[in-house]
């Protein structure tokens, strides 16, 4: 089967996310066959770097040997059983060893399928959990500008990026929106210590005057992804953590996106050394093999809905909750992380990825680039608005013509490619990267 006639077939009876169809018209829509490491290859043989690791899931490279053959014993052992009223070793051994890393920190992980999810049962957990302590009162929600946490009603609620929420504003909650501590808004002379310690002073003030009212506070840790990848002081993190503990409000990472070492640690509030009272994973956690998500949370918020009184459960369920196989692909994915010091190797690789792309950094139309771990973005200057808003597009489709997978954020570009890039794949990256921009920036 040829590419075209599967692109045909998918634009009669797909329904494609985060996506106008029409732009199809002009934009290619590409029928991947199989995927190899770093590499995507279509059914005409073309092949694409996936440099945002199709969408930021995928860690450690398309078909990895390890994960597929931990999921070819769990497929011969338990394919799924539900978690009520039953257990079983893959969701067991996945909580244990996730709880571990936090040092204990956080005790109990909650499951579902994906980051939206998640979030949802975040803020459900918080707001049930006051309740439960007869602090009813508390029902409003903390998030920050430009944050983005999913495409759920409740996850909307606290998304700031209005393309996702503007035409469902009718059906949420309305949160507090703060300041973001996104350091690109420096003042002159100013650090991006001292904005994130600007944001923190608005929350302060916020929950000096309504933390009777509030829940919770959610944040993305170091990195506001959607939003534009935009990039804060760990400092805010601190102050977040501070202010929650000190007023009695809930702290939520969601650490979809940034977990599952993107920022260079693990999870990214270690950079901060604190821990949130939920953290959210999901993404890169089951190595972008199968829909997972996490919901982390400390023993006492756990033991805040313990009792014999079913009104007082938490009572939330997705029919695959904690599947044996995407347990069995995350923990896989901890094992690689474990016996290949994928943190270490991630400092070097992304040192040569930052090294690679210094031309493209010093270009007179690029400005604020900026990196965070495996995360690596700047913005493009583009004057003319109309070039502006179709600039995502453009670049995606020559891209493509490149042999590279890279998907702008308007006019924001990014990578955030898997960890198993080859020195050859880096410089492929860096060269192939700059010579779209070029490309793109003159149209």
């Amino acid at each position: 089967m040829h590419s075209s006639q599967l692109v045909e077939r998918s634009l009669r009876s797909v329904w494609h996310p985060c996506t106008q169809m029409q732009h199809h018209e002009t934009v290619p829509l590409v029928a991947v066959q199989r995927g190899s490491g770093a590499w995507l290859y279509d059914h005409d043989g073309n092949r694409y770097l996936d440099a945002i690791s199709s969408w930021w899931v995928n860690l450690f490279g398309h078909a990895n040997p390890r994960i597929n053959d931990a999921l070819k014993h769990q497929l011969d052992t338990l394919e799924h059983a539900m978690l009520a009223g039953f257990t079983h070793e893959p969701v067991v051994s996945l909580s244990e060893k996730l709880s571990a890393l936090t040092d204990g920190a956080l005790g109990h992980c909650f499951y579902a399928s994906d980051g939206s999810s998640a979030v949802e049962i975040a803020l459900k957990m918080s707001f049930h959990s006051w309740r439960n302590q007869g602090l009813g009162s508390k029902q409003e929600f903390v998030c920050l500008k430009g944050g983005y946490h999913g495409e759920t009603v409740g996850a909307l609620g606290v998304t700031d990026v209005p393309i996702f929420r503007d035409a469902y504003d009718a059906l949420l909650k309305p949160a507090h929106t703060l300041m973001s501590p996104d350091a690109r808004q420096s003042m002159e002379g100013e650090s991006a210590d001292q904005v994130a310690l600007r944001a923190a002073r608005e929350l302060e003030t916020l929950l000096q005057a309504r933390a009777a009212h509030i829940s919770a506070v959610i944040i993305e840790p170091l990195v506001q992804c959607a939003g534009g990848m935009a990039m804060h002081s760990p400092v805010y993190v601190q102050e977040v953590r501070r202010l929650c503990t000190a007023f009695n409000v809930h702290f939520i990472a969601d650490e979809i996106a940034v977990g599952c070492g993107r920022t260079g640690r693990f999870f990214a509030c270690q950079h901060a050394a604190v821990w949130p009272d939920f953290l959210c994973l999901s993404k890169g956690i089951s190595g972008g093999y199968l829909p997972l998500s996490i919901v982390m949370t400390r023993d006492d918020i756990y033991d805040s809905f313990y009792s014999d009184s079913m009104a007082r459960g938490f009572l939330h369920s997705h029919s695959y909750t904690g599947n044996p196989l995407a347990c069995r692909a995350a923990l896989a994915t901890l094992e690689i992380f474990e016996q290949d010091d994928v943190l270490a190797q991630n400092r070097v690789l992304a040192k040569r990825l930052s090294d690679g792309l210094a031309p493209l950094a010093a270009h007179s139309k690029v400005n604020h680039f900026r990196q965070q771990g495996m995360i690596l973005a700047f913005d493009a200057m583009v004057e003319d608005t109309k070039l502006a808003a179709t600039f995502s597009r453009r670049f995606f489709a020559s891209a493509l013509k490149h042999e590279l997978l890279v998907r702008p954020i308007g006019t924001t570009v990014y990578v955030m490619p898997p960890y198993v890039l080859s020195d050859s794949d880096a410089g492929f990256l860096a060269e192939r990267l700059q010579t779209v921009f070029d490309e793109v920036i003159r149209a």
